[in-house]
């Protein structure tokens, strides 16, 4: 199956009539929804990192809950309490400011779905509500890590200050 991926995957001449009117059509669409790449690719890493970074915010504000909760509630695998609550936080605060920048992007998005995963093993009572949301991130984060930061990005601005043209 071929996916449009731009107006230039369209035909370049357009046939006569009706058919060529909406062919017309559909490759303004496209240039249109091209144009607004950038900003879904920017909205997205927003609103991913509000969420990652929203929660170390919380887990700093209340640091004795932050250390109850993983010595009695959260299981992680092979760290103790404290050394877990403590990494889970530098990853929730560190790597969503990486992603807001668009600075080595696809790695901070593979630490936080990595991050991601390990929260929805760590925590066996989460419900279907946090598991629901769980995937919404890690789907959000698996569409930055295989499509690129976008050309709202510092990793599109040092990629072209390097002289290697556009990238994404």
């Amino acid at each position: 199956m071929h996916y449009v991926n731009n107006s230039m995957d369209l035909p370049a001449t357009s046939p006569p009539g009706a058919a060529g009117r909406v062919l017309h059509l559909v490759r303004r669409a496209v240039r249109g929804l091209d144009g607004l790449s950038p900003l879904v690719d920017l909205a997205l890493r927003l609103f991913v990192a509000a969420v990652f970074f929203n929660s170390g915010l919380t887990k700093i504000a209340s640091w004795d809950s932050t250390l109850s909760l993983f010595e009695n509630e959260y299981a992680v695998p092979l760290l103790p309490p404290e050394v877990a609550a403590l990494l889970g936080t530098g990853v929730e605060l560190f790597f969503p400011v990486l992603l807001v920048l668009g600075l080595g992007t696809r790695a901070a998005a593979l630490v936080l779905f990595v991050f991601n995963i390990v929260a929805v093993v760590s925590y066996p009572d989460l419900g279907a509500a946090g598991l629901k949301d769980h995937q919404t991130w890690g789907l959000l984060l698996l569409v930055t890590l295989t499509h690129g930061p976008g050309a709202l990005s510092l990793d599109r601005l040092i990629h072209r200050r390097l002289g290697h043209g556009p990238r994404g």
